[in-house]
């Protein structure tokens, strides 16, 4: 069992300087400081392939309580760069658990640090977004390890689905009883689960690269293509655009979870923006605009849609958005930003009661908002009503106790029946 009281040193491009013990392996990493909420779900969100290039710091005290097990992973491997916790538990307390959370950072090579004020970062990170960071506990000079972070890979216009992506066709789910569907999932760093409820619904899955070309799908012989979830910005993502355009022109109905989400929009010809710290926690509320409830959402993300660039007159509440068409923004979307900053009324009061409509620049036709955050007005779904073609920014297939957003799975089987 690791019961490691190496010092470790976390550091930020700001010059924040924290000092802890190490709590995973010797050595160093570096990576874009981000934050979850989350009380529980610790080995998902190490194995979640969207922290690609991250250290993220857990907001709740204790990590490790209840250890860790081979069923709970999302991937094959621990994702993150790095890991922070305010206090490790090294003696896990649940039957399913088969190590401790210590002992998995170790085995598998990761750096975290334990015994820094997390609430104090968080706050921090929230005020100043995220930034560039390192643990070390071989560089133990503040000034040193900070001018090296600062030479660091910026997360803005950086490509991390080519480290997460598979290299070839595989085959992840024909052999099931039930079979209705084939599915070819676009795995720009896929979580497991999508997989399982696909699987559910009776899909066959077949994933392939995430810069594959449109006959390597066509050549599969979809019956939906679907755009996973992954990490750093999908701007650079050039042969992922290209293939999502091709998916729509051709008519095949289409899904996008998290960076899919983000792919359909900018295959629609719209932007994309970096928010100032994101969203990854397990108890988002999002507003479904045309149920009209309200779901309790896993989130992880760091980069977000652009209504305006729709031409949809919505701004959400983030300080780093600037609309690239801000001709678009009517003044009631002005007001939204001036009451919030007030805070004269909430969220759930300046969300928009009418659908909110926009259209794809690029001949796709319109462009429905089917989903926003009522902490921050995100845009956090979105479908055609031309194209069969759907997409949420949060995760539907994660179960943090509610499991509020599962339909979006059967709202994609049904665009399948209908085609």
């Amino acid at each position: 069992m690791a019961q490691s009281s190496q010092t470790a040193l976390l550091v930020l491009e700001d010059g924040t300087t924290l000092w802890g013990k190490s709590v995973g392996a010797p050595g160093e990493t570096f990576g874009e400081l981000v934050f979850n909420t989350s009380m529980t779900g610790y080995q998902e969100v190490l194995t979640d392939p969207s922290y690609c290039g991250q250290i993220v710091v857990m907001t709740y005290p204790e990590i490790g309580i209840y250890g860790v097990n081979p069923e709970d992973v999302e991937s094959a491997r621990i994702q993150v760069a790095g890991y922070v916790v305010h206090r490790a538990v090294r003696q896990p307390f649940n039957q399913r658990a088969t190590l401790s959370f210590p002992d998995y950072l170790e085995r598998a090579g990761i750096v975290a640090i334990e015994g820094v004020d997390t609430r104090m970062l968080t706050r921090h990170l929230r005020t100043q977004g995220a930034m560039r960071g390192a643990i070390s506990t071989v560089d133990l000079d503040p000034p040193h390890l900070i001018a090296r972070v600062r030479q660091s890979p910026q997360m803005l216009g950086r490509n991390l689905a080519q480290e997460v992506s598979p290299s070839q066709v595989g085959d992840c789910g024909s052999q099931i009883a039930n079979r209705k569907f084939h599915v070819v999932m676009v795995d720009c760093g896929r979580k497991e689960n999508i997989v399982r409820d696909l699987m559910y619904y009776g899909c066959a899955v077949t994933v392939v690269p995430y810069d594959a070309d449109i006959q390597t799908v066509l050549d599969l012989h979809p019956d939906g293509v679907f755009f996973s979830n992954g990490p750093g910005d999908p701007d650079p993502l050039d042969a992922t655009i290209r293939l999502a355009r091709s998916v729509l022109e051709r008519r095949i109905p289409f899904a996008g979870i998290c960076l899919g989400h983000q792919i359909l929009g900018l295959a629609l010809g719209g932007r994309t923006y970096k928010m100032r710290f994101g969203h990854r926690g397990i108890n988002h509320p999002v507003r479904d605009f045309r149920s009209g409830r309200i779901l309790i959402t896993t989130q992880n993300h760091g980069f977000a849609v652009d209504p305006t660039s729709l031409g949809i007159a919505w701004e959400p509440l983030d300080t780093a958005f600037e609309p690239s068409n801000p001709q678009v923004c009517k003044s009631a979307s002005v007001q939204v930003t001036e009451h919030a900053t007030r805070n004269t009324v909430t969220m759930a009061e300046l969300l928009p009661q009418e659908p909110l409509i926009g259209e794809s620049t690029l001949g796709f036709g319109k462009v429905e908002i089917t989903h926003l955050s009522l902490n921050d007005g995100t845009l956090e779904g979105m479908r055609l009503l031309d194209l069969p073609a759907v997409s949420v920014q949060y995760h539907p297939e994660a179960a943090p106790g509610p499991h509020d957003a599962k339909p979006f799975f059967a709202e994609f089987v049904e665009l399948m029946e209908s085609k």
